[in-house]
Protein backbone atom coordinates (compact mmCIF):
# COMPACT_ATOMS: atom_id res chain seq x y z
CA UNK A 1 0.00 0.00 0.00
CA UNK A 2 1.41 3.24 -0.49
CA UNK A 3 0.32 7.08 0.24
CA UNK A 4 0.34 9.84 -2.52
CA UNK A 5 1.31 13.61 -1.94
CA UNK A 6 -1.60 15.88 -2.03
CA UNK A 7 -1.69 15.91 -5.91
CA UNK A 8 -1.21 12.06 -6.42
CA UNK A 9 2.17 13.23 -8.12
CA UNK A 10 4.62 11.12 -5.54
CA UNK A 11 4.95 8.47 -3.49
CA UNK A 12 4.62 10.16 0.41
CA UNK A 13 4.95 7.18 2.46
CA UNK A 14 4.24 3.32 1.96
CA UNK A 15 4.24 0.01 3.90
CA UNK A 16 6.66 -1.96 4.52
CA UNK A 17 5.92 -4.63 1.73
CA UNK A 18 6.00 -2.10 -0.97
CA UNK A 19 9.96 -1.39 -0.53
CA UNK A 20 10.29 -4.73 -1.71
CA UNK A 21 8.99 -4.31 -5.04
CA UNK A 22 11.30 -1.15 -6.04
CA UNK A 23 9.11 1.47 -4.40
CA UNK A 24 10.21 4.27 -2.06
CA UNK A 25 9.35 7.27 -0.86
CA UNK A 26 9.81 10.56 -3.07
CA UNK A 27 9.46 8.73 -6.31
CA UNK A 28 6.99 10.16 -8.85
CA UNK A 29 4.13 7.78 -9.30
CA UNK A 30 4.24 8.20 -13.12
CA UNK A 31 7.74 6.29 -13.08
CA UNK A 32 6.80 3.65 -11.14
CA UNK A 33 2.81 3.14 -12.84
CA UNK A 34 4.23 -0.04 -14.44
CA UNK A 35 5.40 -1.65 -10.67
CA UNK A 36 1.74 -0.39 -9.21
CA UNK A 37 -0.51 -2.44 -11.56
CA UNK A 38 1.63 -4.95 -12.19
CA UNK A 39 1.45 -5.83 -7.88
CA UNK A 40 -1.90 -4.20 -7.81
CA UNK A 41 -0.16 -2.18 -5.18
CA UNK A 42 -3.21 -0.01 -3.38
CA UNK A 43 -2.79 3.67 -3.47
CA UNK A 44 -4.61 6.62 -1.71
CA UNK A 45 -4.59 10.42 -1.97
CA UNK A 46 -3.26 12.29 1.47
CA UNK A 47 -6.50 12.63 3.08
CA UNK A 48 -5.65 15.12 6.26
CA UNK A 49 -9.02 15.77 7.40
CA UNK A 50 -9.72 12.10 7.92
CA UNK A 51 -5.67 11.86 9.45
CA UNK A 52 -6.85 14.86 11.60
CA UNK A 53 -10.03 13.45 12.84
CA UNK A 54 -7.96 9.98 13.75
CA UNK A 55 -5.36 11.45 15.67
CA UNK A 56 -7.78 13.46 17.77
CA UNK A 57 -9.08 10.37 18.60
CA UNK A 58 -5.86 8.73 19.71
CA UNK A 59 -5.06 11.92 21.36
CA UNK A 60 -8.67 11.72 23.59
CA UNK A 61 -7.64 8.00 24.34
CA UNK A 62 -3.72 9.25 25.38
CA UNK A 63 -5.45 11.55 27.77
CA UNK A 64 -8.15 9.23 29.40
CA UNK A 65 -5.33 7.43 30.34
CA UNK A 66 -2.38 10.10 31.85
CA UNK A 67 -3.47 13.17 32.54
CA UNK A 68 -0.30 15.40 30.64
CA UNK A 69 -0.13 14.54 27.34
CA UNK A 70 1.55 17.01 24.55
CA UNK A 71 0.50 16.87 21.03
CA UNK A 72 3.82 17.40 19.24
CA UNK A 73 2.22 16.40 15.81
CA UNK A 74 -0.69 15.10 14.07
CA UNK A 75 0.91 11.58 14.67
CA UNK A 76 2.90 11.84 17.69
CA UNK A 77 2.42 12.87 21.59
CA UNK A 78 4.69 12.94 24.74
CA UNK A 79 3.06 11.93 27.46
CA UNK A 80 4.43 12.51 31.14
CA UNK A 81 4.70 9.36 33.37
CA UNK A 82 5.96 10.89 36.84
CA UNK A 83 3.63 8.93 39.30
CA UNK A 84 2.17 6.42 36.88
CA UNK A 85 4.98 3.67 38.41
CA UNK A 86 2.73 3.20 41.42
CA UNK A 87 -0.09 1.78 39.25
CA UNK A 88 2.15 -0.27 37.44
CA UNK A 89 5.48 -0.41 36.10
CA UNK A 90 6.36 1.96 32.58
CA UNK A 91 6.05 -0.51 30.10
CA UNK A 92 3.15 -2.68 31.51
CA UNK A 93 1.57 0.82 31.40
CA UNK A 94 2.07 1.70 28.13
CA UNK A 95 1.44 -1.36 27.07
CA UNK A 96 -1.81 -1.35 27.94
CA UNK A 97 -2.01 1.81 26.53
CA UNK A 98 -0.81 0.84 23.62
CA UNK A 99 -3.62 -2.17 23.37
CA UNK A 100 -6.54 0.62 23.94
CA UNK A 101 -5.61 2.56 20.85
CA UNK A 102 -5.38 -0.72 18.80
CA UNK A 103 -8.14 -1.70 19.88
CA UNK A 104 -10.58 1.37 19.42
CA UNK A 105 -8.72 2.41 16.77
CA UNK A 106 -7.07 -0.02 14.74
CA UNK A 107 -3.90 2.03 14.45
CA UNK A 108 -0.51 0.47 15.79
CA UNK A 109 1.75 2.65 17.92
CA UNK A 110 4.92 2.32 19.01
CA UNK A 111 5.98 3.72 22.20
CA UNK A 112 9.61 4.45 23.91
CA UNK A 113 9.80 5.41 27.46
CA UNK A 114 12.64 7.06 28.83
CA UNK A 115 14.30 9.96 31.14
CA UNK A 116 14.38 12.23 27.96
CA UNK A 117 12.40 12.91 24.98
CA UNK A 118 15.58 12.69 22.80
CA UNK A 119 15.58 9.24 23.91
CA UNK A 120 12.10 8.30 24.21
CA UNK A 121 12.26 9.30 20.11
CA UNK A 122 14.95 6.77 20.12
CA UNK A 123 12.85 4.27 22.08
CA UNK A 124 9.66 4.42 19.86
CA UNK A 125 12.23 3.51 16.76
CA UNK A 126 13.13 0.20 18.68
CA UNK A 127 9.94 -0.46 19.03
CA UNK A 128 8.67 0.14 15.99
CA UNK A 129 11.26 -1.80 14.15
CA UNK A 130 11.68 -4.81 16.38
CA UNK A 131 7.94 -6.58 17.12
CA UNK A 132 9.60 -8.38 20.05
CA UNK A 133 9.56 -4.81 22.42
CA UNK A 134 5.54 -5.67 21.47
CA UNK A 135 4.66 -2.02 20.39
CA UNK A 136 7.03 -0.33 23.83
CA UNK A 137 10.67 -0.12 24.70
CA UNK A 138 11.86 1.42 27.95
CA UNK A 139 15.58 3.18 28.27
CA UNK A 140 15.79 3.16 31.57
CA UNK A 141 19.28 2.34 32.37
CA UNK A 142 22.63 3.84 31.30
CA UNK A 143 23.31 0.39 29.86
CA UNK A 144 20.39 0.27 27.80
CA UNK A 145 20.78 4.24 26.71
CA UNK A 146 24.17 3.28 25.67
CA UNK A 147 23.82 0.38 23.85
CA UNK A 148 20.61 2.07 21.77
CA UNK A 149 22.82 4.97 21.00
CA UNK A 150 25.85 2.81 19.85
CA UNK A 151 23.22 1.20 17.80
CA UNK A 152 22.22 3.67 15.67
CA UNK A 153 23.18 6.29 12.89
CA UNK A 154 23.00 10.21 13.19
CA UNK A 155 20.30 10.50 11.09
CA UNK A 156 17.76 9.13 13.48
CA UNK A 157 18.73 11.47 16.16
CA UNK A 158 15.79 14.04 16.80
CA UNK A 159 17.36 17.44 16.37
CA UNK A 160 20.12 16.79 13.38
CA UNK A 161 19.75 18.31 10.70
CA UNK A 162 21.66 17.91 7.36
CA UNK A 163 24.65 20.40 8.73
CA UNK A 164 24.71 19.26 11.98
CA UNK A 165 25.33 15.61 10.49
CA UNK A 166 27.98 17.37 7.90
CA UNK A 167 30.06 18.79 11.03
CA UNK A 168 30.11 16.02 13.17
CA UNK A 169 31.52 14.14 10.35
CA UNK A 170 34.39 16.82 10.30
CA UNK A 171 34.79 16.29 13.63
CA UNK A 172 35.52 12.86 13.77
CA UNK A 173 32.08 12.04 15.55
CA UNK A 174 31.00 8.47 13.61
CA UNK A 175 27.75 7.38 15.96
CA UNK A 176 25.41 9.12 18.56
CA UNK A 177 27.22 7.37 21.40
CA UNK A 178 30.57 9.43 20.52
CA UNK A 179 28.08 12.55 20.54
CA UNK A 180 27.24 11.85 24.16
CA UNK A 181 30.17 10.81 25.67
CA UNK A 182 32.08 13.86 24.38
CA UNK A 183 32.62 16.25 27.49
CA UNK A 184 30.68 19.47 27.80
CA UNK A 185 33.16 21.78 27.51
CA UNK A 186 34.09 20.34 24.03
CA UNK A 187 30.23 20.53 23.12
CA UNK A 188 29.98 24.19 23.62
CA UNK A 189 33.10 25.04 22.46
CA UNK A 190 31.78 23.26 18.70
CA UNK A 191 27.95 23.69 18.99
CA UNK A 192 25.23 26.45 19.74
CA UNK A 193 22.21 26.47 22.13
CA UNK A 194 20.01 23.61 19.94
CA UNK A 195 23.37 20.79 19.88
CA UNK A 196 23.69 21.17 23.37
CA UNK A 197 20.26 20.72 24.19
CA UNK A 198 20.46 17.48 22.42
CA UNK A 199 23.72 16.30 24.28
CA UNK A 200 22.44 16.93 27.75
CA UNK A 201 18.81 14.89 26.11
CA UNK A 202 21.16 11.98 24.64
CA UNK A 203 22.67 11.92 28.58
CA UNK A 204 19.25 11.62 30.18
CA UNK A 205 18.64 15.24 31.07
CA UNK A 206 15.34 16.19 29.68
CA UNK A 207 15.56 20.27 28.86
CA UNK A 208 13.55 20.55 25.63
CA UNK A 209 10.19 22.55 25.76
CA UNK A 210 8.72 21.07 22.68
CA UNK A 211 5.33 23.33 23.06
CA UNK A 212 7.84 26.01 22.81
CA UNK A 213 9.29 24.18 19.73
CA UNK A 214 5.87 24.10 18.11
CA UNK A 215 4.81 27.92 18.98
CA UNK A 216 8.07 29.55 17.40
CA UNK A 217 8.53 27.81 14.35
CA UNK A 218 7.23 28.76 11.15
CA UNK A 219 4.01 27.74 9.47
CA UNK A 220 3.71 27.35 6.05
CA UNK A 221 1.34 25.70 3.58
CA UNK A 222 1.70 25.42 0.12
CA UNK A 223 0.77 22.87 -2.78
CA UNK A 224 1.20 21.80 -6.60
CA UNK A 225 -1.84 22.52 -8.49
CA UNK A 226 -3.89 19.80 -9.87
CA UNK A 227 -3.50 21.78 -13.57
CA UNK A 228 -1.21 24.92 -14.27
CA UNK A 229 -2.91 28.61 -13.84
CA UNK A 230 -1.87 31.34 -16.02
CA UNK A 231 -4.01 34.42 -14.49
CA UNK A 232 -4.48 36.22 -11.48
CA UNK A 233 -7.79 35.43 -10.27
CA UNK A 234 -7.08 31.87 -9.45
CA UNK A 235 -3.69 32.69 -8.09
CA UNK A 236 -5.67 35.10 -5.94
CA UNK A 237 -7.82 32.09 -4.53
CA UNK A 238 -5.20 29.98 -3.81
CA UNK A 239 -3.26 32.40 -2.01
CA UNK A 240 -6.17 33.48 -0.12
CA UNK A 241 -7.01 29.77 0.69
CA UNK A 242 -3.27 29.29 2.11
CA UNK A 243 -2.75 32.30 4.04
CA UNK A 244 -6.40 31.67 5.41
CA UNK A 245 -5.04 27.81 6.63
CA UNK A 246 -2.11 29.16 7.97
CA UNK A 247 -4.00 31.90 10.17
CA UNK A 248 -6.26 29.60 11.42
CA UNK A 249 -3.27 27.31 12.60
CA UNK A 250 -1.67 30.15 14.24
CA UNK A 251 -4.90 30.70 16.49
CA UNK A 252 -4.84 27.42 16.87
CA UNK A 253 -1.62 27.54 18.52
CA UNK A 254 -1.86 30.85 20.50
CA UNK A 255 0.30 32.37 18.79
CA UNK A 256 0.46 35.55 16.58
CA UNK A 257 3.10 36.56 13.28
CA UNK A 258 4.71 39.29 12.42
CA UNK A 259 5.93 38.24 8.87
CA UNK A 260 4.22 37.07 5.76
CA UNK A 261 5.83 35.30 2.72
CA UNK A 262 4.18 34.78 -0.90
CA UNK A 263 5.98 32.39 -3.13
CA UNK A 264 4.69 31.11 -6.35
CA UNK A 265 6.86 29.21 -9.02
CA UNK A 266 6.38 27.58 -13.05
CA UNK A 267 6.81 24.06 -13.70
CA UNK A 268 10.23 23.71 -13.77
CA UNK A 269 10.37 19.92 -15.35
CA UNK A 270 8.42 21.58 -18.80
CA UNK A 271 11.53 23.11 -20.39
CA UNK A 272 8.94 24.36 -23.25
CA UNK A 273 7.45 26.70 -21.46
CA UNK A 274 8.75 30.14 -19.23
CA UNK A 275 10.46 29.88 -15.94
CA UNK A 276 9.60 32.14 -13.16
CA UNK A 277 10.13 31.73 -9.87
CA UNK A 278 8.78 34.71 -7.18
CA UNK A 279 8.76 35.31 -3.63
CA UNK A 280 8.59 38.35 -1.31
CA UNK A 281 8.39 38.76 2.66
CA UNK A 282 6.48 41.82 4.13
CA UNK A 283 6.85 43.03 7.75
CA UNK A 284 3.57 43.84 9.34
CA UNK A 285 3.38 46.76 12.00
CA UNK A 286 1.72 44.75 14.72
CA UNK A 287 1.63 40.81 15.41
CA UNK A 288 -1.53 39.19 14.29
CA UNK A 289 -3.27 35.63 13.61
CA UNK A 290 -6.31 38.17 11.38
CA UNK A 291 -7.14 35.70 8.81
CA UNK A 292 -8.18 39.02 6.92
CA UNK A 293 -5.26 40.75 7.81
CA UNK A 294 -2.88 38.05 6.86
CA UNK A 295 -4.82 37.65 3.79
CA UNK A 296 -4.72 40.86 2.65
CA UNK A 297 -1.14 41.55 3.34
CA UNK A 298 -0.68 37.90 1.09
CA UNK A 299 -2.82 39.17 -1.40
CA UNK A 300 -0.79 42.78 -1.90
CA UNK A 301 2.68 40.47 -2.71
CA UNK A 302 1.01 38.41 -5.04
CA UNK A 303 0.08 41.29 -6.80
CA UNK A 304 3.90 42.46 -7.04
CA UNK A 305 5.73 39.26 -7.78
CA UNK A 306 3.13 37.79 -10.48
CA UNK A 307 4.29 37.69 -13.88
CA UNK A 308 1.59 37.76 -16.84
CA UNK A 309 2.58 34.71 -19.50
CA UNK A 310 3.32 32.60 -16.84
CA UNK A 311 2.15 28.84 -16.47
CA UNK A 312 2.34 28.82 -12.53
CA UNK A 313 2.12 25.19 -10.80
CA UNK A 314 2.81 25.83 -7.26
CA UNK A 315 2.11 28.65 -4.62
CA UNK A 316 2.67 29.02 -0.98
CA UNK A 317 2.09 31.37 2.03
CA UNK A 318 4.25 31.03 5.07
CA UNK A 319 4.26 33.12 8.52
CA UNK A 320 7.46 33.18 11.27
CA UNK A 321 8.89 35.45 13.66
CA UNK A 322 5.87 33.93 15.48
CA UNK A 323 5.10 34.75 19.39
CA UNK A 324 2.67 34.04 22.09
CA UNK A 325 -0.69 35.51 21.35
CA UNK A 326 -0.45 36.84 25.29
CA UNK A 327 2.80 39.16 24.78
CA UNK A 328 2.23 40.88 21.71
CA UNK A 329 2.28 44.49 21.85
CA UNK A 330 0.45 47.30 19.95
CA UNK A 331 1.71 50.05 17.62
CA UNK A 332 0.86 53.68 18.21
CA UNK A 333 -0.33 54.13 14.35
CA UNK A 334 -1.87 50.40 14.16
CA UNK A 335 -4.03 50.76 10.62
CA UNK A 336 -6.32 48.58 12.58
CA UNK A 337 -9.16 50.49 14.63
CA UNK A 338 -11.09 47.58 15.55
CA UNK A 339 -8.77 44.97 16.28
CA UNK A 340 -10.25 43.19 19.41
CA UNK A 341 -13.80 43.17 17.12
CA UNK A 342 -11.46 41.77 14.77
CA UNK A 343 -9.99 39.00 17.46
CA UNK A 344 -13.70 38.25 18.69
CA UNK A 345 -15.03 37.87 14.75
CA UNK A 346 -12.01 35.35 14.60
CA UNK A 347 -12.83 33.30 17.44
CA UNK A 348 -16.40 32.75 15.90
CA UNK A 349 -15.42 31.98 13.03
CA UNK A 350 -13.11 29.23 14.13
CA UNK A 351 -15.52 27.94 16.86
CA UNK A 352 -18.22 27.70 13.84
CA UNK A 353 -16.09 25.76 11.53
CA UNK A 354 -14.44 23.60 14.45
CA UNK A 355 -18.59 22.71 15.06
CA UNK A 356 -20.06 22.47 11.12
CA UNK A 357 -16.45 21.12 9.56
CA UNK A 358 -13.67 22.95 7.91
CA UNK A 359 -14.27 26.26 5.53
CA UNK A 360 -17.95 26.57 6.63
CA UNK A 361 -17.29 30.05 7.32
CA UNK A 362 -14.51 31.47 4.70
CA UNK A 363 -13.13 34.33 3.10
CA UNK A 364 -14.96 34.68 -0.52
CA UNK A 365 -11.42 35.34 -1.78
CA UNK A 366 -11.11 31.61 -1.58
CA UNK A 367 -13.05 30.76 -4.47
CA UNK A 368 -15.35 27.74 -4.97
CA UNK A 369 -14.68 24.41 -5.24
CA UNK A 370 -13.47 22.88 -8.85
CA UNK A 371 -11.34 25.89 -9.70
CA UNK A 372 -7.80 24.80 -11.45
CA UNK A 373 -5.44 25.36 -8.55
CA UNK A 374 -7.66 22.99 -6.73
CA UNK A 375 -5.05 19.30 -6.07
CA UNK A 376 -5.86 15.85 -7.41
CA UNK A 377 -7.03 13.65 -4.89
CA UNK A 378 -8.12 10.56 -7.58
CA UNK A 379 -7.74 7.59 -4.90
CA UNK A 380 -8.90 9.67 -1.93
CA UNK A 381 -10.56 7.46 1.08
CA UNK A 382 -14.07 8.46 2.59
CA UNK A 383 -14.16 11.38 5.31
CA UNK A 384 -16.28 8.83 7.31
CA UNK A 385 -15.12 10.54 11.06
CA UNK A 386 -16.15 14.25 9.67
CA UNK A 387 -18.19 14.02 7.38
CA UNK A 388 -21.90 12.55 7.57
CA UNK A 389 -22.02 12.36 3.89
CA UNK A 390 -19.18 10.21 3.42
CA UNK A 391 -19.80 7.69 6.48
CA UNK A 392 -18.14 4.51 6.46
CA UNK A 393 -21.12 1.69 4.99
CA UNK A 394 -20.72 -1.38 5.91
CA UNK A 395 -22.05 -4.75 3.51
CA UNK A 396 -23.02 -7.33 5.31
Amino acid sequence: MCELSSNDGCIFAHTPEAKPLGLSRGMPVFKVRDIIDANHVHVFSTNMPLYAAMSRRVTNILRRCIAHVENYSIDESFCYLDGYSRIASYEEFMRDVATKIRLWTDIPVSVGVAPSKTLAKIGSKFAKKYRGYRSVCVIDTDAKRRKALELLELDDIWGFGRSTRAKLAYLGVATPLDFADKSESWVRANFHLPGIRTWMELNGHPCIDTSEILQRQPICTSRSFGSMVGDIVHLRESVAHFAASCANILRGQGSVARQVTVFIHSNSFRDDLKQHVGFDTVRLNVATADTMEITATAMTILDNIFRQGILYKKAGVALSDISSANSWQLQLFDTVANRPERAKLMGTVDTVNHRYGLKSLRLAAEGEAGSPWHVKCEHRSQNYLSDLSEILTVKI
